[in-house]
C-alpha cells in the first residue's frame, strides 16, 4: 500500500473541467456552477432532469488548447486518425486471419483517507474485480451478460482487462494499489486530481492502465485522457502529460450490483457502465452526438458534429434516459442512446459498434501509451514463494494536518502495513525499525492473512517527524524469500537544513495580483512576506521579471512558509513558465518548489546547524557526469560508508524513484527513463540528508 505523507498540505478548490481531447470529463451527478474557466457553460450540458452538467467539452478544450498551443486541435487528430482507419477497414474486410484479442493490465489505485477496506471510499477488492468483470462483459460484447447486444452494427472489441499481476518494482501485486491521503474528498472538476494525486501514484502508463478512484465532492462520475498521435509523420503532436494518463471514478460508481448488491455503489450508476464509457474515451472514443451545439431545451439538434463512426447514427445531442429518439430525421436511424458513449443510465447502455471497434483498434496500433499497452506483460503471472511479506509505511494523519509550527505534537503513532505476497498464510512478522539514525526497534505481529491480505501495524515508541526506515526480519519465523519488498522509508516533514541562509525565487505568471506569500517563524510572527503584484493580465510575452529574495533565519528554528492564489489555479500560465523556490544560498539544496499548487500551499521545515554531520557539507560528495546522458555516479568518501538510500525529484519537488543502498553498485544511476531536465539527487544516510542537482540531457 503506497502511502502520501506531505506535510506540505495542498488543499485545492480550482474549478477545473471536463473532457476534450486531453482529459475526458464525463456524467456529473448533481447541480454545479454555470462556468468554468471563465467561460460559460451552455443550457445544454445540463441534465434536464436535475441540472446536473454532463460535460464541458468545448470549454476545456478550448482551455487547454490556450494554454499549450502544441496540443493536438480535433481536426488534427482526425486528419492523422481517419486516413489510418480507413486503412485499418480495407484491411479487416480483406483479410482471414483470425482477430487477436487484447489484453490491457489494469492498475487501481484507491484513493482514501484512512478508513478500513469496505469503508467509503476504501472499496473492496470484490468491488474492484466486478468492474473488471463489466468491462470484459461490454467490450468483448460476451453473450448472456448485461454487456450483449443483437444489433447488427454491435461489436466484440476483442480487447479483455486483468488485474496487473507485477507492480513497476517487479514484484507481485493483485493490481490494487491502496493509497492514504490527508484529504478526503477531492474536486472532481479541480486540478488537485491531475497535479497531485495522479503524478504522486500513478504505475508506468506505457505498461498499465491506470485507474482511479475517489470520493469526488462535486459529485463527478469520472474522466479520461484522451489519446493523441506519437510523432508519426506529417504531424507534429502532443501526446498530454504522461504522468495524468489514464481513468478516474467516483468510488460510488466503480463496480457492478448485478454482481453484489452489497457494494458501495449509488443507482442509477451502479452497473460499472462509468468506466466502460471513459475507457471509451481513454481508446479514442468520442460521445455519439459529436459534442455539437444542439440543444434540447431549445429543440434545436446538431445535425452536422460527428464521432466519426458511421455506423452510429446522427444524434442532435445527448440524451440522459432510455427512449426511441431521433433528432436528426435526415439521417437513417434512431439515435443509439444504448450506445456506452451517450449518457444513458447504466442499464441501458449495451453497444460498441464495428465502426467504434475499427477507431480503437487504430489508437491501439499507432497512438502512444496506447501501442505498447498490447505488448505489456504485466499482467502475467511471476514466480511466488510460499513466505513473502510486503510492508509499506502509512500516512501519520496527525502530522499531515498540521499546516503551522506551532501545532506540531511531541509525538504521533507510526503505522505501517503488511501485506501477504506470498502462498502460504502469513501468521508472523517480526519488523525492524529506526527514525533518523536512531536505535533500531523491533516488534512481532501476529495475524493470519491469506495471499494478498493486509493488515495495519502500530510502530511503538517512534519520534513525531524525521526519517522512518521499516523493514521485514523474519516471515513466519523464518527468512523472507522475496527481499526486494521488504523495505520502505518514509520523510515525516518538518525537514531539518542545516543552514540559515535561503534564497525565496518567485516568476509570477501574467496574473500576479492573485498571488500572495508569507514566512512565520515558529511564534506565527511574519519575517518575509510579498503580493498581491501588478496583473498583466495579458499572455504576450516578456514575463514578469523574476523577484529574488535572500533570507537569513534564526538557527533552531521551526519555519511555516504560505504561497496563496486567489483563483485556485496557482502560477499556471504564461506558457507553463510561472514557478517559485526556496533553496540554500549555494543553490544545492531545494527547500520546496513548485506552480500549479491550486489554492494555498504550506511548507514546515526547521534550521538546526548544532551538531552537523560533515556528510551534508563536504565537497568530496558529488555527481558524474553531470550534466549525463545516460548513467549518473554517486561519488561518496570511503570514509563515509555507504549511504542508506538515495530518491530521485523533479523541480516541482515530487518523488520520481527511490532506491536503497546496499552495496557500491547501487551508486551508479541510470537515468535513461528519465526526459531532458533538472532533477534533484536526496542522498540519505542516518540522520543525514544531501541534495545535489544534476542535469539529463
Amino acid at each position: 500500500m503506497k502511502t502520501i505523507t506531505p506535510l506540505s498540505i495542498q488543499r485545492i478548490l480550482v474549478i477545473l473541467c471536463l473532457f476534450a481531447l486531453g482529459n475526458a470529463y464525463s456524467q456529473i451527478k448533481s447541480p454545479s456552477t454555470k462556468s468554468i474557466l471563465g467561460k460559460s457553460i451552455k443550457a445544454k450540458n445540463s441534465n434536464p432532469n436535475n441540472a446536473a452538467i454532463r460535460c464541458v467539452t468545448v470549454e476545456y478544450e478550448q482551455y487547454l488548447q490556450e494554454k499549450n498551443p502544441k496540443r493536438l486541435k480535433e481536426a488534427q487528430f482526425e486528419a492523422w486518425l481517419s486516413p489510418l482507419v480507413t486503412k485499418y477497414k480495407t484491411m479487416r474486410t480483406s483479410s482471414k486471419t483470425a482477430a487477436t484479442i487484447i489484453t490491457i493490465p489494469v492498475v487501481v489505485h484507491v484513493i482514501h483517507s484512512g478508513q478500513a477496506i469496505g469503508v467509503a471510499p476504501n472499496i473492496t477488492d470484490a468491488q474492484i474485480q466486478s468492474q473488471i468483470t463489466v468491462l470484459n462483459q461490454d467490450f468483448g460484447r460476451m453473450l448472456n451478460t448485461p454487456g450483449y447486444n443483437a444489433n447488427p452494427v454491435g461489436a466484440d472489441v476483442q480487447i479483455q482487462f486483468v488485474l496487473a499481476k507485477v507492480d513497476p518494482n517487479g514484484n507481485p501485486t493483485n493490481g490494487i494499489d491502496r493509497v492514504a491521503f490527508i484529504q478526503e474528498s477531492w474536486v472532481g472538476r479541480g486540478t488537485d486530481i491531475d497535479l497531485i494525486v495522479k503524478p504522486a501514484t500513478i504505475w508506468d502508463p506505457t505498461q498499465y492502465l491506470n485507474m482511479w478512484t475517489f470520493n469526488i465532492s462535486d459529485d463527478i462520475l469520472g474522466y479520461a485522457q484522451f489519446p493523441n498521435s506519437s510523432g508519426l509523420q506529417g504531424l507534429n503532436s502532443y501526446e498530454g502529460d504522461a504522468n495524468t494518463d489514464g481513468v478516474i471514478s467516483s468510488y460510488d460508481v466503480f463496480g457492478s450490483s448485478d454482481i453484489s448488491a452489497s457494494f458501495l455503489l449509488a443507482s442509477p450508476y451502479d452497473k460499472g457502465r462509468t468506466m466502460t464509457h471513459e475507457v471509451g474515451h481513454f481508446l479514442g472514443l468520442r460521445h455519439i452526438w459529436g459534442d455539437g451545439n444542439g440543444d434540447e431545451a431549445s429543440n434545436k439538434p446538431d445535425c452536422i458534429a460527428t464521432d466519426y463512426c458511421a455506423d452510429t447514427p446522427q444524434a442532435g445531442w445527448e440524451h440522459f434516459t432510455c427512449g426511441v429518439f431521433d433528432t436528426c430525421p435526415s439521417d437513417l436511424g434512431n439515435d443509439m442512446v444504448e450506445n456506452y458513449m451517450d449518457y444513458t443510465n447504466d442499464a441501458c447502455m449495451n453497444i460498441f459498434t464495428q465502426n467504434q471497434k475499427d477507431r480503437i483498434m487504430v489508437v491501439m496500433a499507432n497512438s502512444d501509451r496506447r501501442s505498447s499497452l498490447k505488448n505489456s506483460t504485466k499482467g502475467n503471472a511471476i514466480p511466488l514463494f510460499p513466505n513473502d511479506a510486503e510492508v509499506k509505511i502509512e500516512t501519520d494523519y496527525a502530522l499531515a494536518n498540521v499546516s503551522d509550527c506551532a501545532s506540531l505534537p511531541a509525538a504521533t503513532n507510526k503505522k505501517v502495513t503488511l501485506t501477504n505476497r506470498g502462498t502460504s498464510p502469513l501468521t508472523s512478522v517480526i519488523l525492524n525499525y529506526s527514525m533518523s539514525g536512531g536505535a533500531n526497534q523491533n516488534q512481532t505481529w501476529t495475524g493470519n492473512l491469506a495471499q494478498n491480505e493486509s493488515a495495519m501495524v502500530t510502530l511503538l515508541n517512534t519520534a513525531s517527524y524525521g526519517i522512518l526506515n521499516a523493514s521485514v526480519g523474519t516471515t513466519n519465523g523464518t527468512t523472507d524469500e522475496r527481499a526486494s519488498n521488504n523495505t520502505d522509508t518514509e520523510t515525516f516533514s518538518p525537514i531539518n537544513y542545516t543552514f540559515t541562509n535561503y534564497v525565496f525565487n518567485l516568476q509570477q505568471d501574467f496574473w500576479g495580483d492573485e498571488i500572495t506569500w508569507d514566512l512565520k517563524d515558529g511564534a506565527g510572527t511574519v519575517l518575509y512576506s510579498g503580493g498581491p503584484y501588478e496583473g498583466k493580465h495579458s499572455e504576450i510575452l516578456p514575463l514578469p521579471a523574476l523577484i529574488t529574495e535572500n533570507w537569513t533565519l534564526a538557527n533552531n528554528q521551526c519555519y511555516t512558509f504560505t504561497i496563496f492564489d486567489s483563483q485556485g489555479d496557482g502560477i499556471c500560465c504564461g506558457g507553463g513558465n510561472g514557478y517559485y523556490n526556496i533553496k540554500s544560498a549555494d543553490g544545492t539544496t531545494t527547500v520546496d518548489s513548485g506552480a500549479s499548487y491550486g489554492t494555498i500551499k504550506n511548507i514546515l521545515f526547521t534550521t538546526n546547524t548544532l551538531g552537523t554531520n560533515e556528510f551534508e557539507t563536504s565537497n568530496d560528495i558529488y555527481l558524474y557526469p553531470n550534466p549525463t546522458k545516460g548513467t549518473l555516479n554517486i561519488s561518496i568518501p570511503s570514509n563515509f560508508g555507504l549511504p542508506n538510500s538515495y530518491a530521485i525529484s523533479n523541480v516541482l519537488g515530487q518523488k520520481i524513484s527511490q532506491k536503497e543502498v546496499s552495496k557500491e553498485s547501487d551508486l551508479i544511476v541510470n537515468t535513461s527513463t528519465l526526459s531532458n531536465g533538472i532533477y534533484f539527487i536526496t542522498i540519505v544516510k542516518e540522520d543525514q540528508k544531501r541534495t545535489l542537482r544534476f542535469i539529463k540531457e
